[in-house]
């Protein structure tokens, strides 16, 4: 493997591992909430460097659906990650302290939008590279298994399930659609049982994704 797609690789990662912390914001910390959201910012701006031959091609070639629905996602990502980074930027009180209190009501609600409808285009849009992901990996195995594609098809189908049913037990949906205009965190819960949910909530959009993939490809 190249060393670029390697690096591709631990950005992408990172930047999974900093949305997730992200979303526990009260129980990290407001502090370590301001700096993870610096960090994933720098994380997005190196991942799209990496990928600078995508949006050079942006208006070239035709469009089949599937690049159609790659490239909406792609615009959904960037607006949801704007709104999160400017409304970030002005409610900040440890990073870049400007604290903007007259309009603090509207920035925080565009941050909660940008935050829960952003963790779902990045989930999806996951998904719909997921079967290139999983491409790379058999590469690295010796052999095809049908025992382990039928093990991996039913934790993930597991794992979706479970992500159906975390959404729902954790507002997720009332937070998308702003019937809650603020989160609310129990601090007693374990940091890895919140962050336990996510991840399945982020596996329920990458296997929605994945397939929702596959079904465009074959219209």
């Amino acid at each position: 493997m190249k060393p670029k797609q390697i690096l591709k690789i631990i950005t992408d990662i990172s930047m999974t591992v900093l949305l997730l912390l992200l979303m526990a914001y009260s129980l990290v910390g407001e502090a370590a909430h301001e700096w993870l959201g610096g960090g994933i910012f720098l994380l997005f701006i190196l991942h799209h460097f990496l990928n600078r031959k995508w949006c050079g091609n942006l208006f070239r070639g035709k469009y089949p659906p599937i690049r159609v629905l790659g490239t909406v996602l792609v615009l959904l990502v960037l607006l949801s990650m704007a709104g999160s980074m400017i409304s970030g930027i002005l409610l900040s009180r440890y990073v870049f302290r400007l604290d903007v209190h007259s309009f603090s009501v509207a920035f925080q609600t565009l941050h909660m939008l940008s935050a829960y409808w952003g963790f779902v285009f990045l989930s999806l849009h996951l998904g719909l590279h997921w079967g290139g992901i999983m491409g790379m990996a058999r590469k690295l195995t010796k052999k095809p298994s049908k025992i382990r594609k039928w093990t991996l098809r039913i934790i993930a189908i597991l794992i979706a399930m479970y992500g159906a049913y975390a959404f729902v037990k954790r507002d997720f949906g009332n937070y998308m659609l702003l019937r809650y205009h603020f989160v609310f965190f129990d601090f007693e819960e374990p940091l890895a049982l919140f962050l336990l949910d996510y991840v399945a909530i982020m596996g329920l959009f990458v296997w929605a994704g994945y397939y929702l993939a596959k079904w465009v490809r074959c219209r």
